[in-house]
């Protein structure tokens, strides 16, 4: 199945999944089993707005950094801009922050509540380089769109 039907195919299980659900802890933690699950990439994973730093979210993969800095490695980047960062080689990438030695390329989709503000990243890592391209980031970022009010609604004050 090539990359394009994926995604849509996951797009429509993440839309059931999202179905009625307000608890967005749940929700993150079935959206990256899904892309995991889906896609086979080396981590998939959340990290949550908390003041200035982004806090571990719901994950899958191996082990993970647990707190990154505003404008700190991709996703700190990611945030900081407020637009997707996607990156062809982490070590080709300024300030990248090695959690896996096993990573090799990135994306990262920030969730916008629905004022505009980033609350979440979803953080995205490959064992290849140049794993992501277009397609990823146009149906990253459609899912991200659909967690956004969510997340924006039910997502504790950020401290």
């Amino acid at each position: 199945m090539e990359k394009e039907e994926k995604y849509k195919l996951l797009t429509e299980q993440i839309k059931a999944l999202l179905e009625g659900e307000t608890d967005w802890v749940g929700v993150m933690a079935n959206v990256t089993a899904a892309i995991q699950e889906t896609m086979g990439f080396l981590w998939t994973g959340f990290y949550r707005v908390a003041g200035r730093e982004l806090l571990l979210g719901p994950f899958q993969g191996p082990v993970a950094c647990m707190h990154i800095g505003y404008g700190r490695g991709v996703c700190g980047t990611a945030w900081q801009r407020q637009e997707t960062v996607v990156v062809a080689d982490v070590e080709q990438f300024p300030g990248h922050i090695a959690c896996s030695s096993l990573s090799r390329s990135e994306i990262v989709v920030p969730v916008k509540s629905p004022e505009g503000s980033v609350v979440a990243v979803l953080d995205i890592d490959s064992r290849q380089v140049a794993t992501f391209d277009d397609t990823d980031r146009r149906q990253l970022e459609a899912i991200c769109a659909l967690l956004g009010p969510l997340f924006g609604v039910n997502s504790p004050k950020n401290t």
